[in-house]
Order: C-alpha cells, then structure tokens, then sequence
C-alpha cells in the first residue's frame, strides 16, 4: 500500500519549494537583465568599407545593431518587480509577459549575431555611396551573450509561471495616504486541518511557524 503523505509535510514542502524558487527567479532575472543589457554595449561586429583612401575599419556595438535585446531586458526587470505587487491572474500575466521577454531577447540577440545592416549603413556613409557594403564582416560572441542574459530572463519567468503561486506578494499595510492600515489578526492555524495549511500559504504565511 502507498503511503500517503501527511498535510503538513506537504505544506511544508511547498513552502521549501516556494523560497527556493523565489530567490533562483530573484537571481536569475535581475543577473539576466544586467547581462542582457551589458552585452548590447560591446561590439558584436567588425568589417571594413572601401573608401579612396583605402579601407576603412568599421565597428558596429550590440545597439547599433538591434535594440530589442535591451529593451526586453528592461522590461523582464520591470516584470520581474512587478510579480510582487499583483496576484493570482495578476501574477501569471505578468509571469508570462517575463517569460516572452527572455524570449525574445534570445531571439533577437541570435538573429543579431549574424546581422551585417548596420555596419552596410556604416559603409555607405563613409563611403559617399548608398549602394556600398561592408567587406571583411567578422563578429563577436557578444551577440551569444546577450542571448545567455535572455535564457537567465526566460527561467526567471518559467520559475515565476510553475512557483508563483508561493511567492508572497509586497504588503497592503498600508493605505494611499501613508496611515497603517489596521491589520485583521490571522486566524490560528490547526497543523492538523490540511485547508488551515493551504489557507495560510495563500495569506503568503509560513504554517509551520519557522
């Protein structure tokens, strides 16, 4: 026969898995976004263009190249804050909005790094001639970077989507005013009662008193 387990092991369990869950999202998404944001700072290519005095060196950085990558990394920070200050529906909406910018920055760092456009721009410019391209075109891992800080921001959501359920939400204490707000006392939790257990994990409270 299989042991069934008891409700407070459960519970506390979910709580485990709940902070666990909460400070790998925390790190991952915020190490994510600062990456994300970095690597569009660097050169992601080089090449040169032919102008009358020779050739001339070109560089293109991360954001002369695409500005999605740092653009959705901003915005997966702001959702990864935002997780915090809504509920149920709330949450899993902007749990899925932080998934997509992970996505996305994946996806458009990928397509970046193998982008000549801007430095085809850079070419015509110097070179007085619209129709002109870069020569010699090399690029650099900068672009896969980026893609990496995207992958940190697309677990971050994946973890807020499964476990954000367990994740406490910021206090409404206090009224738009500034004044506390007077706070109901929680009713006692019976270790016994599973529906005491799961009631107070939706309060965003410990049940087992640790």
């Amino acid at each position: 026969m299989t042991a069934v387990p008891h409700p407070r092991t459960e519970a506390v369990g979910s709580v485990r898995a709940g902070r666990l869950s909460l400070a790998a999202a925390l790190l991952s998404g915020a190490l994510g976004a600062a990456v994300a944001l970095l690597a569009t700072r660097q050169q992601w290519s080089e090449g040169t263009a032919r102008v009358a005095g020779g050739a001339f060196p070109l560089t293109a950085n991360g954001s002369d190249v695409t500005g999605v990558p740092a653009a959705l990394a901003v915005v997966g920070l702001a959702a990864l804050v935002a997780v915090f200050a809504v509920r149920r529906a709330g949450r899993l909406a902007v749990a899925a909005l932080l998934t997509l910018a992970g996505a996305g920055t994946v996806t458009a760092a990928l397509i970046g790094a193998s982008d000549s456009a801007a430095l085809d721009e850079k070419a015509a410019q110097a070179s007085g001639d619209t129709s002109a391209t870069v020569d010699a075109l090399t690029h650099t891992a900068w672009p896969y970077v980026a893609a990496v800080g995207g992958l940190l921001l697309l677990l971050a959501g994946l973890l807020a989507l499964r476990y954000g359920r367990l994740w406490p939400a910021m206090s409404g204490r206090y009224e738009r005013n500034g004044a506390p707000r007077e706070r109901r006392r929680a009713p006692a939790v019976d270790p016994d009662r599973p529906e005491d257990l799961w009631k107070a994990l939706d309060r965003g409270e410990d049940p087992t008193g640790a």
